[in-house]
């Protein structure tokens, strides 16, 4: 799934250069109505992931300090607030401190895969042994279905990369890099975090672990990588939530500059140049989500729009590629095998759906009305706002058939 999303992102947006990523890209190429949908799912999937990565925070620090009566509110406030003040304060910053504490979090992955001798099994990986043919796939195949929603949570975001368009000095050359690059990452890391994880543990309580890792780090028996991974469970999660907020306050930006939301969201520092209005508006929506929501409802509310979101751009690539066949406009990049790509990304997405409803079928419903009523919204009140004469930026001609 996430293949493919790369590939068709890689394409599309190396050629729509512009903020706001995906919500760029559904206002030239579909519509109005779509950009607008869009861009909400960019906010509610980057907010929400924020929400589950500050929860995920502060369940672990509760845990480690074992104190009675201890509750992870403060934590998470704590984690939201600081963070919004880091985008608050410049691009700049939030990046540079984003790539230090990645790259920690993820050495300490790497730190854990050799300490635990993974070409000896049975040293200290014991996956034959928590692997039988009696407690494989428990749940039979749809078990496999179910936990589709919940496997995505590796790589949500890595969309994300688009965001950067207005920032970077080769958008034809920096988005497929970066993304691919990105995706290479976490393939890497998800891989060994899993057989790490599943050599440790038994699936039962790898089913209801918040910090695998740390787990882990716990099992080898070395006080030195249980600390480590410790930390490097706290990184991980600062860092999801860093690069989220970043990522929806520029897309609720975006909708305010081409007055989908009133302008005064787009305003731009003056000092710092950050879209401070989107951060600080937000900020207090995570909040009350991060009270509210159990870890499990935030996750699934992250993905179930990030899945709406991947839906559009299997559709978004074949209306492009029908469109604006290779040759007619310049493309930075131009991904293979289409449409294969686009239709494997729209069956896994059906899937997905259906995973969702099996475990979170009422929150499926809930927000699946909530885009349908905000879209009704739009359509019959907002859209007048716009200036339809501006929505289209870039030096295209005109689309086939039109």
């Amino acid at each position: 799934l996430y293949t493919s999303v790369a590939m068709i992102d890689s394409e599309v947006t190396s050629t729509v250069a512009a903020a706001g990523g995906q919500y760029a890209q559904a206002k030239h190429i579909v519509g109005p109505l779509m950009a607008f949908n869009v861009a909400l799912f960019l906010v509610f999937a980057y907010t929400m992931l924020e929400v589950s990565d500050a929860i995920l925070l502060g369940d672990t620090i509760v845990a480690k300090a074992g104190v009675e009566g201890l509750t992870h509110n403060s934590f998470i406030a704590a984690t939201i607030v600081v963070l919004a003040w880091l985008n608050y304060r410049g691009v700049l910053m939030t990046l540079n401190v984003n790539f230090v504490i990645t790259a920690v979090a993820y050495i300490s992955i790497v730190i854990l895969f050799f300490s635990v001798s993974p070409w000896t099994q049975g040293a200290v990986l014991k996956l034959n042994e928590l692997v039988t043919p009696g407690n494989a796939l428990p749940y039979g195949w749809i078990g496999v279905i179910a936990a589709f929603q919940f496997g995505i949570w590796y790589y949500l975001g890595i969309e994300g990369t688009t965001q950067a368009a207005e920032e970077v000095r080769s958008p034809a050359r920096s988005l497929p890099y970066g993304t691919m690059a990105g995706m290479i990452t976490l393939l890497i890391a998800a891989a060994m975090t899993w057989y790490v994880c599943a050599s440790l543990m038994p699936w039962e309580y790898l089913g209801i672990t918040y910090y695998p890792l740390w787990d882990a780090g716990k099992l080898t028996g070395s006080p030195l990588l249980e600390e480590l991974l410790f930390v490097a469970t706290l990184l991980a999660a600062l860092a999801s939530a860093n690069g989220c907020i970043n990522d929806a306050a520029r897309a609720w930006f975006s909708l305010g500059r081409d007055r989908y939301l009133p302008s005064w969201f787009s305003a731009v520092h003056p000092k710092y140049r950050t879209p401070y209005r989107s951060i600080l508006f937000l900020l207090p929506i995570a909040l009350a989500f991060a009270f509210i929501a159990d870890l499990n409802q935030a996750i699934t509310f992250s993905i179930l729009s990030g899945v709406l979101q991947y839906t559009f751009m299997s559709i978004n690539i074949m209306m492009f590629r029908k469109k604006w066949p290779l040759g007619s406009i310049r493309r930075g990049y131009t991904h293979p095998f289409h449409p294969l790509p686009a239709i494997v990304l729209f069956c896994l997405c059906v899937v997905t759906f259906f995973a969702i409803f099996l475990g979170f079928g009422s929150q499926l419903i809930a927000m699946t009305i909530f885009y349908f009523l905000i879209s009704l919204w739009f359509h019959f009140y907002r859209y007048k706002f716009v200036r339809r004469g501006d929505q289209f930026t870039m030096p295209w001609p005109k689309p086939q058939g039109y």
